[in-house]
């Protein structure tokens, strides 16, 4: 979401059961909107508490996006966070996704979005990602990253902005990195 070829990338570490996340992410998509300068990724992490919903709502959202692409995926992280109870209760069990097709059903029903989500929870637990929602703001020009833990501002994520095209000492170069075929595979 944003622009993929904008300076900065930021990196929501997310749970679709979070209500945090929940009231967090269209505040969170107005600022990536009003900043061109920004991509916006999304990164799983279903807690342990918010399970089996955190993980069957994330295998929805991504076989979303890897049936019909980036819109897709954002629409179903959307609609799940308009219908589901959160806190792990999960989406009504009458509720069905509006826009599911065969070949979502096909991807929920294998094993190709456990994957992804595997790997974007390694992800998060390598670099110190410990609640959610958390984000990762990483400048492309100068290669550096700040990890920052909950729900932020407008204002503090400028700061930040400011702070890495600075080059400020206090932010970090970027070491962990995904493998290119993983986030090859991501609707982002």
């Amino acid at each position: 979401m944003g622009n993929p070829e904008g300076r900065f990338t930021l990196t929501l570490y997310a749970d679709l059961e979070c209500p945090f996340c929940r009231s967090y992410f269209p505040v969170l998509k107005r600022w990536v909107a009003g900043n061109a300068d920004v991509a916006l990724q999304w990164h799983h992490l279903p807690l342990a508490a918010h399970e089996p919903a955190a993980s069957a709502e994330a295998r929805l959202a991504e076989c979303a996006g890897q049936a019909s692409g980036h819109a897709a995926f954002w629409q179903a992280v959307e609609w799940v966070y308009a219908h589901t109870r959160s806190d792990g209760q999960g989406l009504p069990e009458d509720l069905r996704y509006p826009d599911l097709t065969p070949p979502i059903e096909q991807c929920i029903a294998s094993e190709r979005p456990d994957a992804a989500i595997r790997a974007q929870t390694a992800e998060a637990t390598s670099s110190g990602v410990t609640a959610t929602p958390s984000l990762r703001l990483h400048d492309r020009e100068t290669g550096k990253a700040i990890l920052l833990q909950g729900p932020i501002e407008g204002d503090a994520l400028l700061s930040a902005m400011d702070m890495l095209a600075a080059g400020d000492p206090a932010a970090t170069p970027t070491t962990s990195e995904m493998p290119a075929d993983v986030v090859g595979d991501m609707p982002r």
